[in-house]
This record gives C-alpha cells, structure tokens and sequence, in this order.
C-alpha cells in the first residue's frame, strides 16, 4: 500500500495553519497541507518531519509532531498519513517548489473550490482542534 503524508502546521499562537499552492495534480492551483510520501525503511513520523523540512525549511526542533488521524484509500491501495502540531517559535518558512501561505484557522476549509481534497481538510482541522490539547 502506498503511504502518503500531510502536516497540520500551526503558527505560534495558534491562529494560522500553514499551505501551499499546488503546483501539479492532482488539485493544481489550489491550497493544500504540506506533506508528500513515505520512502522505504523510514518510519511515518520521521517521513513526516522530513516532507515538512523539505517543503518548508520546518525543522523537529521548531515543532512536535502528533499523529492525528489516518485515511486509507482502499480502491486506490493508498493510506494519507495526517499528522499535526505548532510552532514553539515565529520562524520564516523557505519554498521549495509550492508558495506557501499562512491561512486564518477560521478560514472555510471546507470550501472545495479553495482547499484541496473534496473537504478532508476541513474534516482534519476540526479534528485537530478537537484533540487541540494533545497537539498543542
């Protein structure tokens, strides 16, 4: 089964969670968490540090990682990986290939002509804010 990965980034104070703008399809153009795929021999938590390092410059001792929630894919024999956490320090992110954006966390992200993935990324916010405590 392919795995895949995406980060729930908040900024320090909680109030902004961090995208990027698609630059290929799947969702092209539109805004996405960060996150990519799991390579052999690595675990899950290590793939996701290192797809947030990658992409954003976000390194392990900027933020903690808490596994959120899994979403397997049966029909496409993939499983994405979400995982969550907050920035114990203001740090400016580095692009590697998607512009990033900071988005309110009251955004609509639900909004599938905005957000990617057809309002999973709504469904993983409200999750993560209901499980806040143990991510924060």
């Amino acid at each position: 089964m392919k795995k895949l990965n995406v980060v729930i980034v908040y900024n320090k104070d909680a109030s902004k969670i961090l995208m990027c703008e698609r630059e290929k399809e799947p969702y092209k153009g539109m805004l996405n968490l960060v996150g990519g795929k799991v390579e052999e021999n690595e675990t899950e938590l290590e793939s996701a540090y290192r797809e947030l390092n990658e992409e954003t410059g976000i390194t392990n001792f900027d933020i903690k990682l808490t596994h959120l929630m899994n979403f397997q894919y049966i029909q496409k024999d993939m499983e994405l990986e979400v995982f969550a956490g907050k920035l114990n320090k203001e740090i400016e992110v580095v692009e590697e290939i998607n512009k990033l954006y900071w988005i309110d966390k009251n955004e609509n992200f639900f909004n599938v002509n905005k957000f990617a993935g057809e309002g999973n990324i709504g469904h993983m916010l409200y999750q993560a804010q209901i499980h806040k405590d143990k991510i924060f």
